[in-house]
């Protein structure tokens, strides 16, 4: 457990440098043999690309490190459970386990929705640890929203005195 915590502050390092720039605060960090091999943060909007998430481009650095597709002994830490896509590429990468924060009730395709990596049906499932620093990251995720809200709630605000201003 406390190798878990180590790392998942790491993705959460990650997830922060997202939130710095705007990004959904969600990061990730690959471990093999108890040292990182990829970090990454989302980047969806400042790439306006759909598949700029953490866990996607974290696993593309992997591979690149390990030099195959093949993360047969790597560790996925999350900060949020991984959503469809990132979830089958997390099996086509034969990740063994995964390890993530808080549950994302919209979009998880680990437990919430559906239970992806522990589909039988597949042909690779992953041992999944889920709840790590979940308050954390939850927090991150829950202040980024709140803050994005109020920053357009006040630029409603804005653009509306600007208007009456312009009609007098």
């Amino acid at each position: 457990m406390e190798k878990d915590l180590f790392y998942m502050q790491a993705a959460i390092d990650e997830a922060a440098k997202a939130g710095s720039i705007g990004e959904v605060p969600i990061g990730a960090v690959i471990v093999y043999k108890d040292e990182i091999i990829a970090r990454a943060h989302n980047l969806r909007e400042t790439s306006q690309n759909a598949v700029t998430h953490a866990e996607l481009m974290a696993i593309q650095q992997a591979c690149e490190v390990i030099g195959s597709w093949r993360l047969e002994e790597t560790t996925l830490y999350v900060t949020l459970e991984p959503c469809p896509m990132c979830a089958g590429a997390i099996l086509q990468s034969r990740i063994p386990r995964v390890v993530y924060g808080a549950r994302d009730v919209k979009a998880g395709c680990v437990h919430s929705l559906y239970t992806m990596l522990n589909d039988s049906r597949f042909n690779h499932e992953c041992d999944v640890t889920e709840g790590v620093m979940a308050e954390e990251t939850g927090a991150l995720l829950t202040n980024f929203f709140r803050d994005l809200r109020a920053k357009k709630k006040e630029a409603k605000r804005l653009r509306k005195l600007a208007e009456r201003e312009n009609e007098q």
